[in-house]
């Protein structure tokens, strides 16, 4: 298959480049590198299979040839960027999926929309199904992204429905591993970072709030599964296994050996999810498919990423 995958040179979109590569696909891949970063697919260049296109998708995409599948992992994914890029944010979950769409409907391709476990807000529902509808502040900070994500489903389904196009929608948890950006803004890098520098890791609010935590292998396979099956509505990929930030941070201090413990500081937005847990059944039942990578072992092989990055930058010894 050849294979479009926009927001290519960010973190997800560079790992499934990654794994359709090593599956025997050709992979065109686009990003504007407004948060994405040519280093994410630097040992890609010159892989016979694998090309890279400039391009906003907010504005007309053109793609040379056929097109079997389009992913749609395009856009800032983080709370920092909601803030720096809150315009961009919404123009590419909602301009930016429009074009995509417009041509996985050109090319007759197959069209997978990265959405997320934002879509569902402060849930009132846990752990949260694909049938809750969410509880979203659409005028706080974190609208744009969350609104700009529903809204994208909502475009997909209509396109799917009214145009005939073959749609996929994955509702993403918390991922992390490799790759993630050094100013991403969530707890992952954060934490990571300070415990690395030897410093107390910084927990806003009490730290009772919980996320679940994936591992990026994991997310690459629930992925890769949803789009060869026929399930055209959501399916949300994450892992079940939650966490209290408090839990999270000490697991972190303990793999670094930082000995700075943690400091409390008020929470930054009214809006950050005070729970956040998959349910997990759908993709089970229907992809065979549950997380494989336990918390530790995947920070195990996270972790010594941040330190060499730190490493590049003069921030580490």
């Amino acid at each position: 298959m050849r294979i479009l995958i926009t927001g290519g040179a960010g973190f997800l979109g560079s790992h499934l480049c990654d794994r359709f590569l090593a599956e025997g696909h050709t992979v065109v891949a686009m990003d504007n590198l407004i948060t994405g970063s040519t280093d994410n697919i630097a040992h890609l260049a010159g892989h016979p299979r694998f090309s890279f296109i400039k391009h906003d998708v907010t504005n007309y995409i053109f793609v040379e040839g056929p097109l079997d599948a389009i992913l749609h992992f395009a856009s800032p994914a983080s709370p920092v960027d909601y803030l720096e890029l809150p315009i961009q944010t919404l123009k590419v979950g909602a301009l930016g999926t429009h074009k995509a769409l417009g041509l996985a409907k050109n090319k007759k391709a197959r069209f997978l929309l990265a959405s997320t476990s934002e879509v569902y807000g402060d849930p009132q529902v846990h752990p949260q199904p694909e049938t809750y509808y969410g509880h979203v502040n659409p005028i706080g900070p974190r609208g744009v992204y969350d609104e700009a994500k529903r809204f994208a489903e909502a475009m997909t389904m209509a396109y799917h429905r009214y145009h005939g196009v073959d749609t996929r929608i994955v509702r993403i948890f918390n991922t992390y591993g490799p790759r993630m950006r050094l100013r991403d803004g969530r707890v992952v890098p954060n934490f990571i970072q300070q415990a690395l520098r030897g410093e107390p890791l910084t927990i806003y609010g009490d730290g009772s709030q919980t996320r679940s935590f994936q591992y990026v292998d994991d997310l690459v396979e629930g992925v890769y599964r949803l789009l060869f099956s026929d399930e055209v509505e959501p399916v949300n990929i994450g892992n079940p296994s939650e966490f209290t930030i408090k839990a999270f941070a000490e697991l972190v201090n303990r793999l670094t050996g930082n000995k700075a413990g943690v400091v409390y500081k008020d929470l930054r937005t009214k809006d950050d999810p005070q729970v956040r847990q998959p349910d997990i059944s759908k993709a089970r039942r229907i992809l065979g498919w549950e997380p494989r990578v336990s918390l530790e072992e995947g920070l195990r092989l996270t972790i010594p990423w941040f330190r060499e990055e730190l490493r590049k930058r003069g921030e580490l010894p």
